[in-house]
């Protein structure tokens, strides 16, 4: 029997809701906030149902942001948590501004039958078995990986699903896609949720390494062997015993590596270069590439039975262009690691700045995405990342002219003081930039005094010293 959580903080209103639907769910009730997130850590319920005042009771003031940090306490439990607001019909527009920060509906009391059992089949029976299916790949994800299995794209969520079906197993598995797009990340959620993560997890770039030495790199070499090689060395694969070994741009590989990578894969053996002893060998084998690797078998650049050997079972990643919904989760998540190394407090991504970024094609994929978030946290001074922290060609400059970032839980009066606020900070940063960061100059053509702009500076925190770069 599927189960449901209802937190408010009359008791007849629980109970209500328990009479109408105890025949068809197991229903557990609270009366407050807290027993009801420790509820949710300890059980899984497929609907919670949460008070609007005991919602509001966790905020500082009526905001998306401050909405979504209540939501992300229950999202950090189980990503796909179906959370519906119970709310009185006067406060109807508050109830729909959560709605909008993510939770997925709401009723309104008194409660009316028709309606609850309305919210409730407005997930169908696909979106039930799609709940189950999620619990399951909750609860197979260990914790630490569950911000980098979130995900709205369907084509990621069919790749984390392969993932998680071929973890547990010894197969040799390909890892495809455009460079960037995260096979080594990959790579290493299939081996920390295999048998073996506590095993040695070993990455080689082959693309990196001298064509020379890969052999050596790889199966380590004898004492005498070659030139230089003045003692035994040990090769990768003898390091991965037990563990994983992600051979990383298997496609740029010599045709005698080939050979040799063909002998470990079929027969779990191989010799040391300039040595004859057989090795067993009983590491795992991830392998990725960028290139397609059946063109290059069949233009005879890459041997045919290595290939099928390495792509036992494929997975493709795609790339980010094809994944824009995911820009939002991946931006969000960049910014909270970002916070916890850096110790700054950004909270909020601008909305012109998620448009731009969804907008903008990725030909660097997730490694360009990363790099630009990181290069505009760090211009960053304010507790949101704005649009100018960003290279201004990432913009359409007519559109962002055209657009003004409107909270409508705000008053008229903050909305006008952040919109001026926003406009100011801009507008004194393309000045400083104009006289390179010379405060006289600034103030002069601002028509303000020094003293004024010096105050001004320290309000939106812009440092004068970051516009001299020119000079």
């Amino acid at each position: 029997m599927l189960s449901i959580l209802v937190a408010h903080a009359k008791t007849e209103i629980s109970q209500e809701i328990k009479h109408y639907l105890s025949k068809d769910f197991y229903v557990k009730t609270t009366t407050s906030f807290e027993t009801c997130l420790r509820l949710f850590e300890q059980q899984r319920f497929e609907f919670t149902f949460i008070d609007l005042d005991l919602f509001a009771n966790q905020i500082t003031k009526s905001s998306i942001k401050d909405y979504q940090t209540v939501l992300k306490q229950f999202w950090k439990i189980f990503p796909m948590a179906q959370l519906i607001m119970i709310s009185t019909q006067d406060r109807i527009r508050e109830t729909v501004n959560i709605v909008k920060a993510g939770a997925n509906n709401y009723i309104t009391t008194p409660i009316n039958s028709a309606e609850l059992q309305h919210v409730l089949e407005s997930t169908d029976e696909s979106s039930r078995i799609q709940h189950e299916l999620d619990y399951l790949r909750d609860r197979f994800w260990q914790d630490d990986s569950l911000d980098v299995v979130r995900t709205n794209s369907e084509q990621m969520k069919k790749t984390f699903d392969k993932v998680r079906y071929v973890a547990e197993t010894k197969t040799t598995v390909l890892l495809t896609g455009e460079t960037g797009v995260g096979k080594g990340v990959i790579a290493k959620l299939i081996h920390r949720h295999s048998d073996r993560r506590n095993q040695p997890f070993i990455h080689v770039h082959c693309g990196a390494i001298a064509d020379s030495l890969v052999e050596s790199e790889l199966f380590g070499h004898e004492k005498g062997s070659f030139t230089g090689a003045i003692k035994r060395k040990f090769g990768r694969f003898e390091i991965a015993t037990n563990g994983t070994i992600f051979l990383d741009e298997i496609g740029t590989v010599t045709s005698s590596t080939q050979i040799k990578l063909l002998q470990v894969l079929q027969d779990k053996i191989f010799q040391r270069v300039g040595g004859e002893e057989d090795i067993e060998s009983n590491a795992r084998v991830i392998a990725a590439s960028n290139y397609d690797l059946k063109k290059l078998v069949e233009n005879g650049e890459y041997r045919s039975d290595l290939y099928y050997r390495l792509s036992v079972f494929p997975i493709e990643i795609p790339p980010l262009r094809e994944r824009k919904e995911d820009v939002p989760l991946l931006a969000s998540f960049f910014v909270n690691r970002l916070n916890s190394i850096y110790l700054k407090d950004i909270t909020e991504i601008h909305p012109l700045v998620i448009e731009a970024l969804q907008e903008y094609p990725w030909p660097g994929n997730i490694r360009e995405f990363e790099n630009l978030i990181e290069r505009a946290y760090i211009l960053e001074h304010s507790s949101v990342l704005t649009p100018e922290s960003f290279p201004q060609e990432l913009f359409d400059l007519d559109k962002t002219e055209a657009k003004v970032l409107l909270d409508t839980t705000q008053t008229l009066a903050e909305t006008r003081k952040q919109t001026i606020d926003q406009v100011e900070r801009q507008y004194l940063k393309e000045l400083l930039s104009v006289h390179r960061g010379r405060i006289n100059k600034t103030a002069q053509a601002a028509g303000i005094t020094p003293r004024q702009l010096h105050k001004l500076l320290a309000k939106y925190q812009i440092h004068k010293e970051e516009f001299r770069s020119a000079l």
